[in-house]
């Protein structure tokens, strides 16, 4: 049996779509295991704090993901009637999750918090990210979440007539195969806090330089996309644990977050 994009629910003789309850889920249940998680893990940040860098994060990610996701065509940009329009209807997860970053680091900042405060969202973000995948998945090539043509085994029909790469599988099983690196890993050894969502971000960082080669894009004269080029920076960012990391083991006494 083959499926026909997009993908719809049928509720009698009204149908949605599939796309647009898995968005929604994606946000609704990575919010949940969030708060599964604090209760049971406990937190090391104080209950005000942790809600400044929620509100950060949430802000930081929302301009982050229009503003790179506005930057992923400058051709379509520049031939937009209302530029300002075109960056409020195009996002990339890549965009949310380094505005996301950004806006930690300036609300910690601000509010002088010290304490690591990414681990506790490592795995509500990957099963927000399975799902949403899911989604983008079910709307085939109507979504600019496609890969181009391939005469590899995988290749699928999205909905145009063409064998492709389909991307948001292969994101699918990247992310389950990271989430059981780091169970495992963090069994395995004794990661500083903090450790779990750096890992996270550069598997993830470098895995989507390495998908962007096999989607369509906008290239610069660099040969890079706009979303290589951003994840090459989240990477230089990371670049000390990436050549040493020794350094995302805990050195000293102090409190850990011990996650699943």
């Amino acid at each position: 049996m083959s499926l026909e994009f997009p993908v719809y629910l049928h509720f009698g003789t009204h149908r949605i779509l599939l796309h647009m309850v898995t968005e929604l889920a994606s946000f609704f249940i990575a919010f949940r295991v969030y708060v599964y998680l604090k209760k049971k893990q406990g937190d090391t940040i104080s209950g005000m704090n942790r809600l400044y860098i929620l509100l950060g994060a949430t802000i930081g990610a929302l301009l982050g993901s229009r503003l790179l996701g506005g930057l992923e065509d400058p051709a379509a940009l520049a031939a937009s009637a209302s530029p300002l329009q075109y960056f409020y209807m195009n996002k990339t997860v890549v965009g949310g999750f380094l505005g996301g970053l950004t806006g930690v680091e300036i609300t910690k900042k601000i509010i002088g918090e010290k304490q690591r405060s990414g681990d506790l969202y490592t795995y509500p973000i990957l099963l927000g990210l399975i799902i949403g995948r899911i989604g983008c998945f079910s709307m085939g090539v109507q979504e600019e979440t496609y890969g181009l043509p391939t005469r590899l085994f995988t290749g699928m029909d999205l909905g145009d007539g063409l064998l492709r790469h389909p991307v948001a599988l292969y994101e699918i099983v990247f992310l389950l195969l990271l989430a059981l690196f780091l169970r495992r890993t963090g069994r395995a050894v004794q990661l500083d806090s903090g450790a779990r969502f750096k890992i996270f971000m550069i598997g993830y960082l470098l895995f989507r330089f390495l998908l962007d080669f096999i989607k369509p894009h906008y290239t610069w004269p660099v040969g890079l996309s706009s979303i290589q080029i951003a994840c090459l920076l989240g990477l230089l960012y990371y670049f000390r644990y990436i050549i040493q990391p020794k350094k995302l083991l805990i050195r000293h006494a102090g409190p850990s977050i011990h996650l699943l």
